[in-house]
């Protein structure tokens, strides 16, 4: 059976239980759970660590307990909002090329202790909403600035990259913002399934 970890800040904890590992939270981890749990079941079990809050560092500084310890198969990393969003107005976040070394250096680590593991990047993702308009002219361009540096990484360590921000865009043009991320950073449930819909899409095409 090959362990599944999900890896991210707010977006992935969605809810998630600390206690119960059964309990991955409300969002597209669950989705996910319930997909491949469906279609294959018996294969895969599944991790949710993510923590709310988190920037790049954070997750950086929990490598250890929370990734190679845990010695998944596969792992998928949502991270970037949060390295943008702790500078406003806390002046506490991650700059553009800090998050790209730091995210570097996870990647590398990583792979040093669990050479096989397979490790699929999301795109971090931003909608005008409740917790960004105000600014907006700042927080736009900065996430788009993690989302290519995450890109990179990926491309970097040839691993899986799951763009999502050209998908959020896409879908604010069939209804509102609110609609599918709640603030302009959290997903609704339609949210979640659609990254849980693009996640399972590049898992079967990447054949992880």
């Amino acid at each position: 059976m090959k362990t599944i970890l999900f890896q991210g800040d707010s977006i992935t904890d969605a809810g998630r239980s600390r206690d119960n590992n059964d309990n991955l939270g409300i969002g597209y981890p669950t989705l996910v759970k319930g997909a491949l749990g469906f279609e294959k079941p018996g294969e895969y079990t599944f991790i949710n660590k993510g923590i709310s809050g988190n920037r790049v560092v954070d997750l950086y500084a929990r490598i250890k307990a929370d990734i190679i310890n845990l010695e998944p198969d596969v792992m998928s990393i949502l991270i970037g909002v949060n390295d943008v969003w702790h500078e406003l107005p806390g002046r506490n976040g991650v700059d553009a090329e800090k998050y790209f070394k730091i995210y570097c250096m996870l990647i590398e680590e990583i792979k040093e202790a669990l050479p096989n593991i397979q490790i699929m990047i999301l795109e971090p993702f931003v909608l005008k909403g409740s917790a960004t308009e105000e600014r907006w002219d700042v927080f736009c361009p900065e996430v788009l600035k993690r989302a290519e540096k995450a890109k990179a990484v990926a491309e970097k360590y040839n691993l899986t990259f799951i763009p999502l921000q050209d998908k959020f865009d896409a879908a604010e043009k069939v209804c509102p913002a609110d609609y599918w991320l709640r603030d302009g950073v959290h997903p609704t449930t339609a949210g979640h399934e659609l990254i849980k819909r693009e996640w399972i899409q590049a898992f079967e095409g990447a054949a992880l």
